[in-house]
């Protein structure tokens, strides 16, 4: 089971940046919706690539970002892994019921808009709001393979630096519509979860957040915050090559929808990726 959607840049060189600008330009929002667990591997496997990714300023932002996807993921036989879209961490299954913890990290957000190469989230609609630091994450998933058509997976990150942003747990259903040797097409829906930590910091407005921003104060209370729909095609082109496509739908609900932060209640999503696996 993947459990973690990062952006990370891992090349000095790529696109003609130096590292400086490089590096933090694309670590992701953590935890996109869950995907079907992989097969079990046959030996060590690296794949590299490189792509695109479209996504709100932050969550609720009416204004979307352009980012750059890099990937880099070596998975083990024996089930750890270390990756951009994962983490760095462990996985398995026994018969159909697969697991998986990570070490990951979910990204900051800034109070003005920030650049394509930025680490954070941000834009300038937020000025006064002060910043959301960056949080070191514990990933832990498990999934179950109802039917060859039907997976559900259950998700959890929880902090381990600056634990006070809070904790979310993720729900998806997962569905492979379309499967061959070219060509394969999943399409997953996920609810979200936050504690009242994780609400208050990405959708509440303290009493001195209002004074400096303007914005009106809000409280926001642990609920569920946003259902997500995702449709993912992968066209292998060779033994080697992938095109990896993805487009995605998410509204925010209960008090996340209600926040004054909130400009846009649905957003869409997308990321388009190649591939090559050693």
């Amino acid at each position: 089971m993947r459990n973690v959607e990062l952006r990370h840049k891992f090349l000095s060189s790529l696109l003609g940046h130096p590292l400086k600008k490089t590096l933090p330009g694309a670590l992701l929002a953590l935890l996109s919706t869950p995907t079907l667990a992989a097969e079990p591997q046959q030996g060590n496997v690296l794949t590299l690539g490189g792509g695109v990714n479209v996504a709100p300023r932050y969550s609720g932002s009416d204004e979307n970002r352009v980012t750059t996807a890099l990937v880099l993921d070596y998975a083990m036989r024996n089930g750890f892994f270390v990756s951009t879209t994962r983490g760095i961490g462990y996985g398995n299954n026994i018969g159909n019921l697969d697991y998986n913890a990570a070490l990951s990290y979910r990204t900051g957000r800034k109070d003005h808009d920030v650049s394509s190469d930025a680490m954070s989230d941000g834009s300038d609609y937020l000025k006064g709001m002060g910043d959301v630091k960056g949080s070191a994450l514990g990933v832990f998933g498990l999934g179950y393979k109802v039917t060859d058509w039907l997976n559900v997976q259950l998700q959890a990150e929880v902090p381990f630096s600056q634990r006070d942003n809070g904790a979310a747990l993720h729900f998806g259903i997962i569905s492979p519509l379309y499967s061959s040797s070219k060509n394969t097409v999943t399409m997953a829906l996920t609810s979200s979860w936050g504690t009242s930590n994780y609400m208050q910091t990405y959708y509440g407005v303290s009493a001195s957040q209002s004074a400096a921003s303007g914005l009106t104060q809000y409280d926001a209370e642990s609920g569920i915050y946003a259902w997500s729909m995702n449709m993912d095609w992968t066209h292998n082109i060779n033994n080697s090559w992938s095109v990896v496509a993805a487009a995605g739908f998410t509204q925010l609900t209960g008090d996340a929808r209600n926040s004054p932060l909130v400009q846009r209640k649905a957003s869409p999503t997308g990321r388009l990726t190649v591939t090559y696996r050693f």
